[in-house]
């Protein structure tokens, strides 16, 4: 369980693809001296819940199954990528965000980006299995940022990002065009599948 609220963030030091499919990520991460990660422990990487499977002093390893690459960005990344990063929540842990779980619904690109007062204004596709489950005013994990929705309409969604958001992560980072993780908030997801199954009776 992660709350999306990003206190570190890494580089990938390499994606080694597996000859039987998926890959081993390698990641450096911040934060690997105070939180102390080991193997079978949860981190979360761009908003996705991965195992540790070995850790070398600041850098971790794991292994990604065809189904994550396939749901999730991290196929995409490259050696030299920065990569939001987020060690599981502890017992008694101040709970800023919201309840993430690191199972990303699916990935979208950023349609575009601009000035808002102090921060920006960020506008993302809406891909047509989520779009029921994104409303105004509730959270979603944008590559795994507790976010709110600030506007949404059936094509798309749009958030407003304060300075300390884009300093932070790697949102200060996404151009137009790119692609990032989505997961949705569990309760919308919950209760709009229990309201179709209902339906369906």
């Amino acid at each position: 369980m992660f709350s999306g609220l990003i206190g570190y963030r890494g580089t990938v030091v390499a994606l080694e693809e597996r000859a039987e499919g998926g890959a081993t990520l390698r990641v450096r991460c911040e934060g690997v001296e105070q939180e102390a990660p080991a193997a079978k422990d949860s981190v979360a990487i761009d908003g996705v819940c991965l195992t540790v499977v070995a850790a070398n002093a600041d850098t971790l390893a794991f292994e990604v199954v065809p189904e994550t690459l396939a749901r999730s960005t991290l196929g995409e990344r490259a050696a030299g990528d920065t990569v939001n990063v987020e060690y599981a929540l502890r017992v008694g842990d101040r709970l800023g965000g919201h309840f993430v779980y690191g199972h990303v619904d699916g990935v979208a690109s950023v349609v575009g980006r601009v000035r808002e007062g102090q921060g920006e204004r960020i506008r993302i596709e809406s891909p047509p299995a989520l779009a029921p489950m994104i409303a105004e005013k509730a959270f979603i994990a944008i590559d795994g940022v507790s976010l709110t929705v600030a506007g949404v309409n059936e094509r798309w969604f749009e958030i407003a990002l304060i300075p300390e958001t884009l300093a932070r992560t790697t949102l200060g980072a996404r151009p137009a065009g790119s692609r990032v993780n989505l997961e949705v908030d569990p309760l919308a997801r919950y209760s709009y599948h229990a309201v179709r199954a209902a339906g369906d009776r």
